[in-house]
């Protein structure tokens, strides 16, 4: 499955440019039905949503929106275990958000300029929770715990029915705990349209989060600007960078956790170790026979795996930098010395007992990250991304009066003379 190569300067790029242009591929079929969709959505409004639900789920469940009693009854209903763990995962999604928040601020200079800003949660946010064999209820406090935080004013959830039309019980829980509004069973790129357009009974939003298949990606993709969007999502990655004191089973259990998401998804060992290299290998081998997606590891492994042997821990800083993959775990002798040089990466995992899940499910950094190597100018879900910022300004007579000439001059420059009308007009 994983085949070790030395790293010349020359294989890694080609590796890096490989992994990049694998998740920018548009098949034109899938945009010609998404295209489709959300035409008939905006002009059908319910009946083409309970349509597409019909036809790419199975059949549309009896109420489209399902009452709030319904979910404080699935906190009940649910594994007991796991409902302490979601409450728990809650907790620490919550402590690492609320620290994230920031005020509005007013200035007051001397000469009685005022300036300022002011931050405020959108009023109402969308959040799209994949179902079936593909439920996530911690994208759930994911995506809910920051726009509560943020001061959404209405979290709207969907989420596709199973195939008897029922919800999720699990995901239904989870948006309970994380604070959800209001929940509606309808799922594909007709939940997103009926999110951005709006129909009889789904209320239009002004933001769309969380992951979803190709479908939902791509129209997400072509509604950004009709609304906003947390971003266009590809396959998962991870990079793990090893030296000689690190765990060859902690490393080959780490890359199948990501693995295991998807056919595409990637999952890269970079190490200064042959034999951390080698060890990894068997690991791999001697762990997938008891794994339930074995199938899907081993297709993952083969077509977007590797494991490159560098000269030294510098050399893999600097790949790592380029990769800049959603997942970066760090297991070195002395990580703290190199997190001021990891520029790029979604979320980093310092040492040998900070696995990805653990940051996929309980420590409270989002788990929304960018891919497809975004992270070299994107940044994980957050807080920041359910809020909206204005400036205002207010100047008295005699400070617009001090700043007139050096506005004309600029105006003028720029050929626009009405800008400095604007301001001589005054005076």
């Amino acid at each position: 499955m994983l085949k070790i190569t030395m790293a010349d300067g020359v294989v890694e790029q080609q590796l890096i440019d490989d992994l990049k242009t694998r998740s920018r591929e548009t098949v034109p079929e899938i945009m010609e039905t998404v295209n489709e969709i959300l035409k008939e959505v905006k002009e059908r409004g319910d009946e083409a949503v309970k349509e597409y639900t019909v036809k790419f789920d199975g059949r549309a469940p009896e109420h489209l929106e399902i009452p709030n009693s319904v979910l404080e009854d699935a906190v009940g209903e649910c594994d007991g275990e796991f409902v302490e763990a979601l409450y728990r995962a809650a907790e620490n999604i919550e402590d690492f958000h609320t620290r994230q928040k920031q005020q509005s601020w007013l200035e007051t200079k001397p000469d009685g300029v005022i300036l300022g800003q002011r931050i405020r949660g959108l009023s109402r946010v969308g959040i799209y929770v994949p179902g079936g064999t593909a439920a996530y209820p911690s994208s759930v406090l994911m995506n809910a715990i920051p726009a509560r935080i943020a001061g959404v004013e209405e979290i709207i959830m969907v989420t596709p029915p199973g195939k008897d039309g029922r919800p999720n019980p699990d995901i239904l829980a989870a948006a309970a705990i994380a604070g959800v509004d209001r929940v509606f069973l309808v799922g594909g790129a007709q939940a997103v349209a009926a999110l951005a357009y709006g129909t009889e009974k789904i209320p239009k939003v002004d933001k769309i989060v969380g992951p979803g298949n190709i479908f939902v990606a791509t129209a997400k993709r072509l509604l950004y600007g009709v609304v906003d969007i947390d971003m266009v999502a590809g396959p998962s990655e991870i990079l793990v960078v090893a030296d000689d004191s690190a765990n060859p089973q902690f490393v080959a259990a780490d890359l199948m956790s990501q693995a295991e998401h998807d056919v595409m998804a990637s999952a890269i060992l970079l190490t200064t170790s042959k034999r951390i290299a080698e060890e990894t290998v068997k690991e791999i081998e001697k762990q997938i026979q008891t794994l339930s997606r074995k199938e899907i590891i081993e297709k993952s492994l083969t077509d977007y795996g590797a494991i490159l042997v560098c000269h030294d821990l510098d050399e893999a800083v600097d790949f790592a930098n380029d990769l800049a993959p959603e997942h970066l775990e760090f297991c070195v002798e002395n990580p703290m010395e190199y997190i001021g040089r990891l520029d790029n990466a979604g979320s980093v995992f310092l040492g040998n007992y900070s696995p990805e899940p653990l940051g996929d499910y309980y420590a409270g950094p989002n788990h929304v990250l960018p891919t497809s190597g975004t992270a070299r100018f994107f940044s994980p879900l957050s807080v920041d991304s359910f809020v909206k910022k204005s400036s205002f300004i207010y100047y008295t007579e005699k400070a617009l009066r001090d700043a007139k000439d050096n506005i004309t001059a600029i105006a003028q420059a720029e050929g626009l003379t009405a800008h400095a009308n604007s301001i001589e007009v005054r005076f």
